[in-house]
């Protein structure tokens, strides 16, 4: 797509604080973190929703998949404690579409890890 930011970020025509690439998938940080890990991954080839690349289901998959790791890479992945009460974590999102409050037409997956920002709003 000529005027999207995040292909123009995937093909390296913006720098973006890149934390991880592969030949399918780019992760980096957003430039406007909600919490103090804010990630997001995209796909490098062009959806504009994820409605457009439900016919991609192992890309999906693969993108699903990163965030665990890049949540370990970043502190914030669960953690277990000594009695197994489950601690940290972090929260994944897909916005889709105008009413999902998709702001950038492109398929991407925030990680938001940290401080609680989300509580209590709902």
């Amino acid at each position: 797509m000529e005027n999207c930011i995040f292909c123009k970020i995937a093909e390296k025509k913006i720098p973006s604080a890149a934390v991880y690439e592969d030949e399918e998938l780019l992760a980096f940080k957003d430039i406007n973190p909600a919490a103090p890990v804010h990630l997001l991954v995209i796909p490098k080839q062009h959806y504009a929703t994820l409605q457009d690349a439900a016919g991609a289901p192992a890309l999906l998959g693969r993108m699903l998949a990163l965030a665990p790791r890049l949540a370990e890479e970043f502190g914030c992945a669960v953690g277990y404690d000594a009695d197994g009460t489950p601690s940290a974590g972090y929260k994944t999102l897909i916005n889709s579409g105008p009413d999902g409050g998709q702001e950038v037409y492109h398929l991407h997956l925030h990680v938001i890890g940290g401080a609680h920002p989300w509580r209590g709003q709902r």
